[in-house]
């Protein structure tokens, strides 16, 4: 149920969204096989939005964050004219399965795409085949990435250009698929994108409404830089996180999971099974965002010259975070913050302030309704997201004050478990399922760099329990219950280095070793 409806019965939430009929959870609305036109809400203007989406940029990256070395001017433009979403997240920090959650307002144990590799269930609706319903142009323009598809076009979308899985940074014959054509990639994968876009633009129909998806591979690992943002970092090298060393206290309260993956594939002690310094891997990391806030920039210059700057929808947003030695750990697929937490801001100056932040937590699942509600259409009901506008204009509105946050695990990158979590405005709860470990609960406000794990202390026991069970009924509500399988992938990193000691794992956590006179079911 969608946050701004709670409290309402359900007859009028589903009348209220425009639809009425018996369905399974999470199943989207359908009538014979198409795509049910949606109600419009009287005297809302569509809008034209441009939705922008980034690959693995971590929240913290942008400039007007204060980051002393990430440059983002044209994401600081934004954040000027519009609103800052603050406390941004995606319900899964992994590419396939966010990006399905943007594109249908589900839980990837709603629409399937629980990693990958796994392919789009058959019948899967997204979102902008409802504006298409509504008589909106679409377009969508970079990386779709689902399952072992071929980069081909998907529903919702009249012009498409697309690639398969993650592409590549630089020029490769039949790099690029454009409606259904294998055509080669010529330059830049940032700029190249970005020219399709803006023809696209410049091609539309001005008498209709448009949606534009430009999703870019950038920044996504391995990072290439556009040539001309090759070494222009001036600022000095970055410190190591804090939280990549924990203090001795706070290092036997971590689940052992956590401190073995730290000589893994996603550890520091052997990244990517190789001798990866992480500062310099970060620098390369700032240096390719910048070809995306280019990207930006452009598009915002081309709706400044068509007049559309005011009364266009804009939204940038990223898929998933990336750790870079936060936790000793490297990449995403954690509950930790550096992985779920995104960087978001939008802006539409006819309908909201610039300037403005959002403190309320936002995901990906707000994406849809938001857009569709821009659109001037009533919400699908099974949709779990709500819009995100009425936070923009300030309004004082029912909210969700926790996420649900899930991961399930891949055999191609066995050192993450299948992970649960309970995000809350002040504490988090993460479980874990299938390994012999412990919990962690974290009080985000005294504990942001989450290093302290309360999980096992007598006095936070209560509010652990709570918080599992609100966890384990927001997946009953949705039916999460069930754990998605997927089949084996081909490529296991599943190696350790070698060298004295580093076959060593990590010890049990003293809350797992019985005590004298403890009892053994405790």
């Amino acid at each position: 149920m969608n946050p701004c409806v709670r409290g309402l019965t359900a007859a009028t939430a589903l009348a209220l969204c425009g639809a009425w009929l018996t369905r399974t959870a999470g199943e989207p609305l359908r009538q014979g096989g198409l795509v049910q036109e949606l109600a419009r809400v009287p005297g809302v203007k569509p809008r034209n939005v441009v939705f922008i989406l980034a690959d693995d940029h971590r929240y913290d990256a942008m400039g007007f964050m204060g980051h002393p070395i990430v440059k983002t001017p044209n994401m600081d433009r934004i954040a000027r004219a519009g609103v800052h979403l603050r406390n941004a997240f995606v319900s899964t920090a992994l590419c396939s399965p966010s990006r399905a959650t943007i594109l249908t307002g589900l839980y990837a144990h709603q629409h399937h795409v629980v990693d990958n590799n796994s392919p789009v269930p058959a019948g899967t609706v997204f979102f902008p085949q409802y504006l298409q319903k509504a008589g909106y142009q679409t377009a969508l323009v970079g990386k779709w990435h689902m399952g072992d598809d071929d980069g081909g076009p998907q529903p919702g979308f009249d012009r498409w250009v697309s690639f398969k899985g993650q592409g590549s940074y630089l020029p490769s014959p039949d790099g690029l698929n454009i409606d259904g054509k294998h055509v080669p990639q010529k330059g830049y994968i940032t700029d190249e994108l970005t020219d399709y876009a803006l023809d696209w633009l410049k091609a539309r129909d001005r008498s209709r409404p448009f949606f534009l998806y430009l999703s870019h591979k950038g920044v996504h690992s391995d990072f290439v830089p556009a040539e001309r943002h090759k070494g222009t970092l001036a600022a000095p090298r970055l410190a190591p996180p804090r939280s990549q060393h924990y203090p001795p206290d706070d290092e036997k309260r971590r689940p052992r999971w956590v401190r073995d993956q730290r000589n893994s594939w996603h550890g520091v002690d052997y990244p990517y099974n190789a001798r990866l310094d992480i500062t310099e891997y970060f620098e390369r990391y700032a240096e390719t965002l910048r070809g995306v806030d280019d990207s930006i920039g452009r598009v915002l210059d081309y709706l400044t010259s068509e007049g559309l700057i005011e009364s266009t929808l804009v939204i940038y947003m990223g898929d998933n975070g990336f750790a870079f030695g936060e936790h000793g750990l490297i990449d995403k697929r954690t509950a930790y913050e550096e992985s779920m937490r995104v960087p978001m801001i939008m802006q539409c100056p006819e309908l909201f302030a610039g300037g403005r932040v959002v403190d309320e937590v936002v995901a990906n699942l707000d994406v849809a309704p938001t857009v569709l509600s821009v659109a001037g259409l009533q919400l699908p009901a099974y949709m779990v997201g709500a819009s995100v506008l009425p936070l923009a204009e300030q309004q004082r509105i029912p909210w969700r004050t926790e996420l649900l946050y899930e991961y399930y695990w891949e055999r191609n990158f066995p050192q993450t478990p299948t992970t649960f979590a309970l995000r809350g405005d002040q504490f988090k709860f993460i479980r874990y399922y299938g390994v012999w470990d412990i919990d962690e609960l974290y009080d985000l406000k005294a504990d942001p760099l989450e290093m302290h794990n309360l999980g096992e202390q007598p006095e936070f026991a209560a509010l652990a329990r709570r918080m599992s069970d609100r966890l384990f009924d927001l997946l009953a509500k949705t039916d999460g219950r069930s754990i998605p399988l997927s089949a084996d992938s081909p490529f296991v990193a599943r190696l350790r280095t070698p060298g004295p000691g580093a076959e060593q794992a990590a010890p049990f956590p003293p809350q797992l070793v019985q005590k004298p006179g403890q009892q053994p079911f405790q």
